[in-house]
């Protein structure tokens, strides 16, 4: 069983910045790919950015592009979400995720999802 467990999250305004952590329970997971996903009230879970297992490859939603930037320490069996320049539209509860195979951005393709941790960002 993996367990993914994000912290990090918390009230900021507008401008400022975050930094997500998500850790994986379990070691020998901690090589799959990790993606982060958020979802705001009312609205579809959608894909902000991920970091492929090595670390080498990122990729980003286009809403966050040039202010989120995914990092993962494999040693840690941690990834990180730094979040600059926040908006009140990127308020959400974020969630990391796991996968083994699949599209990196699609939900469906992560096998193993942390508890989320809520990111309020006032104007």
């Amino acid at each position: 069983q993996v367990h993914l467990v994000e912290s990090g999250g918390g009230l900021v305004q507008a401008g400022d910045s975050l930094r997500l952590s998500c850790a994986v329970s379990n070691r020998t997971f901690s090589y799959y790919p990790r993606a982060w996903f958020r979802q705001a009230p009312g609205m579809e879970r959608e894909f902000v950015a991920a970091v492929s297992w090595s670390g080498g490859s990122t990729y980003y939603a286009d809403s966050v592009r040039g202010r989120f930037s995914a990092s993962r320490d494999n040693a840690r069996n941690t990834v990180d979400l730094q979040m600059r320049s926040l908006k009140p539209e990127d308020t959400a509860v974020y969630y990391c995720a796991a996968r083994r195979g699949g599209s990196v951005y699609d939900a469906g393709s992560y096998d193993y999802w942390g508890q989320g941790t809520q990111v309020t960002v006032s104007s």
